[in-house]
């Protein structure tokens, strides 16, 4: 009888040590052959970069390592995926009609579509959790198994699943249907998984709200009801989430923009802001500041058009690839027979290309830094709007720097400590970089993407910070850097960037003239500090609580009258702290004290100055500074004074 040989794998641990095993080996049996107690602590494995249910076979030489509840980021993916599964397990248990369709991982937790007749209530959702528990309890086995796409669609089909057939579909010939059972109910899913149900902490997640949402996004397709939850590892975890939650809540900028009056939206502009006087001073305050650090750091402000012929945007490459989120303006051009196609413009840079060709640019003009308070609109789908934070119409505090691979570094450096200085003038002290390297799919030779990631890399170094890789998230022209800051309450915004491009130059035929009398291309780095202005002061608005930075606050002072007879006082300092450059307004209404600085308090004033008898004889003023409860009497030059310095923007003190 022929012997079998068994093909064998070599598997590297994460001390660099090598095991060999036999080909088909899982991660849990590796686990258990390093230790009985590894194995029965693990819980996934990652496998050559890529994340492995305990259960796969590895067949080739591989890096592993073996996770285990300690390891975060692995154990909160697997919990909250599982987590997705058994609330489907749960509704359908409760609902056995409703058709299930996909659930994915997002921040924080998970949310599961489903298609039912009858809306879920919030009562609902108690019982979808109690039943859910009764599922963890029961420790119910985990398993997968890989089945051919025939098979696959008899099942789904036979059980009255079409969206789950709609999806098997839409995965590419060849590649695996992969099925997870969760006790006696099962789903389509890539995968990984926890090996039971009782290994989901029953006392660690809770389901938060419910929304409608189109099948697969489409607006003319089904709408489906999506049930939200959020999960941890413990409890104590949950409960910080959830009073992180409240806390957001008290400082939506919705809710705080009415309160003091800064903006509103309405249905005959979907995605665009009605500014008011209180909300456009932010707004200007917050430019005026950026356009003085911008010139002090070596910008030439531009102004493009709006409207941009349809030629622009093919030779740029965004016709093809973003005409979606286009808005298209056709023009009937004195009365001709065809309509000229034009497009608002969603971003700024392939006009900033235009003044850039615009005359001879010679190596001493680089680097060139070009700035623009540039207005962008994008079609945004309506599901997706929210606020100021995602809107249709938005200007960006953007930039474009043309300079040479040479120069790069410098840049990079130069920038970063630019947007330091920027967040720290608004108040966020918390911010981290992230560099997205050369994504799987990409054009440029290795060399230049080395030289690139590397230049990106030094400068923040240069610049005295650290960065987190993020592998193969670059554009496929180039690397690129994300900077998050983070709020007063813990959450992570993304808002700067900076990213390397030599394409849009290449597409636009932009050139300058090098030391060497020859043309050659100006790599292109596009820049933003802030984002969109609407976008950061929704971020502003909700870090601070709506207690602004004094010279950021919209009304920076109220004079108040206690008495009647103190109307001319009033009205008097009020001139003089305008005259002192402070935006201060008089409150003289026929109302009590206590109602006035409630309302005003309400409204986020950051200085109420109360006015009475003594007040005027003494021409001093009584002081309370929001979020104080104690008054404190200052006199009036003195205070005026104070005021002054407070009101200046931190690049003029």
């Amino acid at each position: 009888m022929a012997q079998v040989t068994v093909n064998q794998v070599k598997l590297t641990l994460p001390d660099g040590s090598i095991r060999e095993y036999d080909a088909g080996i899982t991660p849990g049996e590796v686990a258990n052959s390093i230790a009985t107690s590894l194995g029965k602590k693990a819980i996934s494995a990652t496998v050559n970069g890529a994340h492995f249910d305990l259960q796969w076979p590895i067949n080739a030489d591989a890096n592993i390592a073996i996770h285990t509840m300690q390891d975060d980021t692995q154990a909160l993916e697997l919990i909250r995926h599982d987590l997705a599964h058994i609330m489907a397990r749960a509704v359908q248990a409760i609902w056995p009609d409703v058709k299930v369709t996909i659930g994915p991982v997002r921040d924080y937790g998970w949310f599961y579509d489903f298609d039912r007749k009858e809306p879920f209530t919030p009562e609902d959702l108690g019982t979808i959790e109690a039943e859910m528990k009764k599922i963890i309890n029961a420790r119910d086995a985990v398993k997968t198994e890989t089945w051919d796409r025939a098979r696959a669609i008899k099942f789904y089909e036979d059980a009255g699943e079409p969206f789950k057939v709609e999806l098997i579909h839409k995965i590419p010939e060849g590649e695996d249907l992969r099925m997870y059972w969760h006790g006696d109910w099962q789903d389509l899913c890539r995968g990984p998984h926890l090996q039971n149900t009782g290994q989901v902490p029953a006392d660690g997640f809770k389901l938060t709200h419910v929304a409608g949402a189109y099948w697969l996004g489409d607006s003319s397709r089904p709408m489906l009801q999506r049930i939200y939850g959020v999960a941890f590892k413990n409890r104590n975890d949950l409960k910080a989430h959830m009073t992180m939650l409240e806390e957001a809540a008290k400082r939506d900028h919705r809710k705080l923009g009415r309160e003091m009056n800064l903006f509103h939206m309405q249905e005959e502009a979907p995605g665009q802001i009605f500014w008011h006087p209180n909300g456009w001073k932010i707004y200007t305050q917050l430019q005026d500041y950026m356009r003085r650090m911008q010139e002090v750091d070596g910008y030439v402000e531009v102004n493009t058009p709006q409207v941009v012929d349809r030629k622009l945007w093919e030779k740029s490459g965004h016709w093809e690839n973003y005409q979606e989120n286009m808005f298209i303006v056709e023009v009937d051009e004195e009365h001709a027979r065809e309509k000229a196609i034009n497009a608002l413009k969603p971003m700024n840079c392939p006009c900033h290309v235009q003044v850039f060709n615009q005359g001879l640019k010679s190596y001493r003009d680089l680097p060139l830094r070009m700035a623009e308070f540039g207005s962008c609109n994008r079609y945004e789908p309506s599901g997706a709007l929210h606020g100021i934070m995602r809107v249709r119409g938005f200007t960006q505090d953007d930039a474009h720097i043309f300079c040479t691979d040479e120069q790069v570094e410098d840049e990079t450096k130069k920038f970063v400590t630019f947007l330091a200085k920027v967040y720290a003038d608004l108040g966020f002290d918390q911010w981290k970089v992230k560099l997205s390297t050369r994504p799987e799919k990409r054009v440029g030779t290795e060399e230049s993407w080395d030289a690139a990631e590397a230049a990106l890399a030094n400068g923040i170094k240069a610049a005295g910070y650290d960065f987190e890789l993020q592998e193969g998230e670059g554009a496929f022209y180039g690397p690129k850097l994300e900077f998050v800051l983070t709020d007063a309450i813990g959450r992570d915004w993304q808002c700067g960037t900076l990213q390397i491009d030599p394409n849009l130059p290449e597409r636009l035929d932009a050139s300058y003239v090098g030391q060497d009398g020859n043309k050659h291309r100006p790599l292109m780095l596009h820049r933003a500090v802030l984002g969109s202005f609407e976008r950061f002061i929704g971020i502003l608005i909700e870090s601070h609580a709506g207690k602004l930075p004094f010279w950021l606050a919209p009304r920076q002072v109220v004079v108040a009258t206690i008495i009647s007879d103190a109307d001319d006082y009033v009205h008097e300092v009020v001139a003089q702290l305008r005259a002192a450059g402070v935006r201060a307004e008089a409150d003289t209404r026929n109302e009590k004290i206590n109602y006035k600085v409630r309302e005003h308090s309400l409204g986020k004033v950051p200085v109420i100055l109360a006015v009475g008898a003594r007040e005027v004889e003494e021409r001093t003023v009584s002081v309370r500074r929001l979020g104080e409860k104690q008054t404190s009497v200052s006199p009036l030059d003195d205070l005026i004074a104070q005021l002054k310095a407070e009101a200046l923007a931190p690049d003029l003190r």
